[in-house]
């Protein structure tokens, strides 16, 4: 299922979602016209949010029924208005969140890629190269990323981003793709400039706005190989990323189980797994994003994440 934290206005409280072909399915609002069904009296208790859905299987399956029943309620559909009876919405009209809004830990790998290694003129890893984001960089799907004043080289970074719905220390890698929950379109902004100035990349990696995440996080059944995964990054509807995670030096598994090796993995970690060739600071000349510029990152599978940039006021 395609999980979504959802708004029908500005404002509005954040609800859970699902994204069906047929609309947004409001699972709050199937909770109570279908609890019934669920052998429920007087209303059904679900979890709000995408995360505390996929560590829930029974959870996840109630909302699985629900799916199928409100797509063939013909009595489902109803206005993005939070005060109608329905339970699908028209996805046009409501308002989507980052699925994550407070990730226990953003955890980034760097080159990643085979081919971004080739881009660089780097040698290729014998070790996964990791840092962090804060989670005050998290970034709805839709919102815009502000340049900030102290840089001029702002720069996309499309990637796989990896949601833990299990957590542990010295999780086996042939068991570490059941600790995944589900998968999203990640973008690691960089300021490269300050990546470049300050040596190590904490500063130019966590200014508010630079982890866009989104639209949808799509349970790991959707996703049985994640690496073989078309992954492409747009700019103003130009492709300037067009890679699969094929291309990953250290696959899912592998970063799942070297990770837990030294820390603890916790339900609501997000690893974004590397970037691949075509970033703008390899380009010649370089190009950087700018005020205007829309950003879409789409990982096959999940949807598409777009992003407009604009300046710092």
């Amino acid at each position: 299922m395609k999980l979504v934290r959802f708004c029908a206005e500005e404002g509005r409280p954040a609800r859970l979602g699902v994204w069906t072909d047929a609309g947004i399915l409001d699972v709050a609002a199937c909770a109570r016209k279908y609890a019934r069904y669920a052998g429920e009296q007087g209303g059904l208790s679900l979890p709000e949010s995408p995360l505390g859905l996929i560590r829930d299987a029974a959870a996840l399956d109630t909302v699985r029924d629900f799916v199928e029943r409100a797509v063939a309620d013909p009595e489902a559909r109803a206005t993005a208005d939070p005060e109608a009876p329905g339970v699908l919405l028209d996805a046009g009209k409501v308002r989507f969140l980052a699925p994550v809004p407070r990730p226990s830990k953003i955890i980034c790998i760097g080159l990643n890629y085979r081919d971004h290694c080739i881009e660089h003129g780097n040698p290729i890893p014998t070790l996964p190269v990791v840092f962090s984001k804060f989670a005050t960089a998290v970034l709805d799907p839709g919102a815009p990323i502000v340049c900030p004043r102290v840089t001029g080289k702002m720069d996309y970074e499309a990637e796989l981003g990896v949601v833990i719905s299990r957590g542990g220390r010295h999780i086996a890698r042939e068991e570490a793709l059941a600790h995944v929950g589900g998968y999203l379109n990640f973008n690691d902004v960089t300021a490269r400039d300050l990546q470049k100035l300050d040596g190590q990349w904490i500063r130019a990696k966590s200014c508010d706005t630079f982890a866009p995440m989104g639209p949808a996080l799509v349970t790991a059944d959707e996703i049985p190989d994640p690496q073989n995964l078309a992954i492409a990054c747009r700019v103003n509807g130009q492709v300037v990323q067009n890679s699969n995670t094929v291309q990953m030096i250290f696959t899912v598994a592998y970063l799942v189980s070297f990770l837990s090796e030294f820390m603890t993995l916790e339900p609501g970690d997000v690893i974004a797994t590397g970037t691949p060739p075509g970033v703008g600071n390899a380009r010649k000349p370089p190009v950087y994003l700018k005020a205007g510029d829309m950003v879409e990152v789409e990982v096959e599978g999940l949807g598409v994440l777009s992003n407009p940039v604009v300046d710092e006021e």
